[in-house]
């Protein structure tokens, strides 16, 4: 059966004008692709909500929550879902239509009536290019807003199970305006914290900063009081009226008991701190500025009181002279993302908040003086305890710049890959196009999980500071365009018949590729012909 495009091109029909036979093409070619788009993206996302919803199940049902807060919590779930499938759809479609087209010998029939491979891709990268844009809107103001929403439902879920709400590396309140905890890793099922750091405000004289290797935290017999168990640490008090003073307190085994937790399943509309996963790029753009503000404050007090303490010959601890102080990086992919938005004048549409107000100048502190920490003797600032305040607060500050940078990288990032993946599908699709459904499935399988781990790794590398975030959230990307820039530039050099290309020919090929390297490194014999 002869699709409509070919019907039109048949001799005895009457030619179509070029300008119709490019809207006819155009417009088959992308209904090809819409069909297997939706088909993947509704597979793909419920498929991971139900895994999502299968690790969670239990924490929501028997515990006196009502169904309709079961289930806005799983609408909730949906957009973040949506943004990690997305990509992987289109990747799905864009095999899926080529890959039909080419078996049924429609793009043999095209190339033989004059239709070039390159304006048959190029609706499709103009679909691809929207449908980035489209991620990127999505990414930016619908996904932020969803996951705070779904932030805000689980710290009231909290009340039933005190550790369901607590985010990893987020300072989370636990005591509205007294107690604020901070977790590296969280495991729900066992309450077991890793990493912790307890901030009380409860005594307006003092400031209270606990640290413990690990913890775990449960409700208390009445069902109102909160218990935390910290193992291996120290609690750091410093007097507000004299903040050059320190006391420190090590300990193996603390318990604390926070009353007044309520055991009930209260839904607020109170707004509560935001992780950078609910910010907008705009909103993490001003976190970043605020941050590097803080960090080069905290780089030259550190800075001076180390010089300070050589000069008197203070003993240090080792670590404080190996202590990362780069600069962060001047790249600012935000910043040129809120500047344009404020020059179409997006703001005004409410769709932004308030551009930040420019960072204040910093001056180089005078000696003996503590930026953050207010004034102090000269002698202060020279002692281990000062620096290792600052040596935190330096730390703590580039570990939050580098947290939202990396977030704000991934969300173009993401957005991006459905381009990258169209323009890499096409002649992958073309060159097996016998491959049918489990080359769609298969390459599509291969291709995101190289994708993912990329991304991931990419974080790691970028949170642990080995790579600026930049380079490690945009190296994949760089990589699989490169790999499809060079597969489009030899698209058309395909067999004119869909006889051969298949996966059996991918591994031949393979084959006898792999068995040239070794005869070319002297691992195997060379083939000799009979005369």
């Amino acid at each position: 059966m002869l699709s409509p495009v070919l019907k039109r091109m048949e001799p005895g029909g009457d030619p179509p004008c070029k300008f119709h036979l490019v809207k006819i093409l155009s417009r088959y070619v992308l209904k090809e692709h819409l069909g297997p788009l939706t088909f993947a993206l509704t597979a793909l996302t419920s498929l991971l909500l139900l895994n999502y919803i299968a690790k969670q199940f239990a924490n929501l049902v028997g515990k006196g929550i009502p169904w309709s807060a079961v289930a806005e919590f799983f609408v909730l779930s949906i957009p973040f879902t949506v943004a990690l499938t997305l990509p992987m759809a289109v990747l799905v479609a864009t095999l899926h239509a080529f890959s039909r087209m080419a078996s049924e010998n429609e793009i043999t029939a095209l190339k033989a009536s004059g239709v070039s491979l390159s304006k048959l891709m190029t609706p499709v990268l103009i679909a691809a290019a929207g449908v980035t844009v489209f991620m990127i809107i999505f990414n930016d103001q619908i996904l932020p807003r969803t996951n705070h929403q779904l932030a805000v439902l689980q710290s009231d879920i909290a009340q039933k199970k005190p550790t369901f709400a607590l985010r990893e590396q987020v300072i989370n309140e636990v005591s509205p305006g007294k107690l604020f905890l901070r977790a590296n890793r969280l495991d729900e099922e066992s309450n077991l914290m890793r990493g912790v750091t307890i901030y009380d405000m409860s005594d307006p004289t003092r400031q209270r900063t606990i640290y413990a290797d690990s913890g775990n935290m449960a409700l208390a017999r009445n069902q109102s009081d909160l218990l935390m168990t910290l193992y291996h640490g120290s609690m750091q008090d410093v007097p507000v009226t004299n903040p050059g003073q320190l006391q420190r307190l090590f300990f193996n085994v603390d318990l604390i008991t926070v009353k007044g937790v309520a055991n009930q399943f209260q839904k607020s509309g109170e707004d509560q701190t935001k992780g950078n996963r609910e910010m907008s790029v705009c909103e993490m753009q001003r976190e970043v500025m605020r941050n590097r503000a803080e960090y080069m404050a905290a780089r030259n007090d550190f800075l001076h009181g180390l010089q300070a303490a050589r000069e008197k010959g203070v003993k240090l601890m080792p670590d404080l002279y190996t202590t990362d102080t780069r600069l962060p990086s001047r790249v600012s992919l935000g910043g040129l993302y809120c500047g344009l938005l404020r020059k179409i004048e997006v703001q005004k549409l409410g769709a932004q908040a308030a551009p930040p107000a420019p960072a204040p100048a910093l001056q180089k502190p005078a000696p003996g003086r503590i930026t953050a920490a207010g004034d102090a003797t000269p002698s202060a600032l020279t002692t281990p305890t000062t620096l290792e305040v600052s040596r935190i607060r330096l730390a703590d500050a580039r570990m939050r710049i580098d947290g939202d940078e990396i977030e704000i990288h991934k969300k173009f990032a993401l957005a991006v890959a459905c381009f990258v993946f169209v323009m890499l599908g096409a002649p992958i699709a073309l060159r097996f196009p016998r491959g049918g459904v489990g080359l769609t499935l298969g390459v599509s399988l291969f291709v995101f999980a190289l994708y993912y781990i990329g991304l991931t790794a990419g974080a790691a590398a970028a949170s642990a500071g080995l790579l600026p975030p930049y380079i490690a959230m945009w190296a994949a990307n760089v990589i699989f365009a490169l790999v499809a820039i060079i597969m489009l530039l030899r698209m058309g050099k395909e067999g004119s018949t869909a006889r051969g290309g298949n996966m059996t020919e991918a591994w031949s090929n393979l084959k006898s590729w792999m068995a040239g390297l070794l005869r070319g490194a002297h691992l195997l014999p060379e083939r000799r012909s009979e005369t």
